[in-house]
């Protein structure tokens, strides 16, 4: 019975990759959930000069079924997270956790481009902490697909 060799290069990259994916998930989170404070409380100071922040946050875009937008990239950037964590821990998430964190995050993609067109188009106006929230979830698709080739090449 023939085992496959198994290759001396060890990707370096994965850690690296893995732990900027969290992190950028993390921060994803405390934007979202800077927002969905926001929201709930309408303290006009967080939005730290802009205007727009307001705009966006409490036009009849920002909820789905009354449910804050906000809520649904908090529950997706923990997601997110959580995949990462049990990755090393659970074999059917190892298999498939860097494919649902690529769906996860086309996902978020799409979903920011919509409203992001939203705010420039309909709404007349940016709000800066969903633009972060926008470039967060980009960063996590593109660092996605890059993990998701380097895990179809070993």
């Amino acid at each position: 019975m023939a085992h496959r060799i198994k290759p001396t290069h060890q990707d370096k990259t994965g850690p690296v990759l893995y732990w900027t994916i969290f992190t950028l998930a993390c921060l994803g989170v405390v934007d979202a959930t800077y927002l969905l404070i926001y929201k709930l409380t309408n303290y006009n100071a967080m939005c730290m000069g802009s205007g727009g922040c307001h705009d966006v946050n409490f036009s009849s875009y920002s909820e789905i079924g009354g449910i804050p937008v906000s809520v649904f990239g908090i529950v997706a950037f923990l997601i997110i997270a959580a995949i990462l964590l049990l990755e090393p821990r659970i074999k059917i998430v190892k298999e498939n956790g860097t494919l649902a964190i690529f769906g996860i995050s086309l996902t978020g993609v799409v979903f920011t481009a919509y409203l992001t067109w939203l705010e420039i188009y309909v709404i007349q106006a940016i709000c800066p902490f969903c633009v972060a929230s926008a470039v967060i979830i980009a960063l996590i698709f593109i660092l996605a697909i890059i993990r998701l080739i380097r895990q179809s090449a070993y």
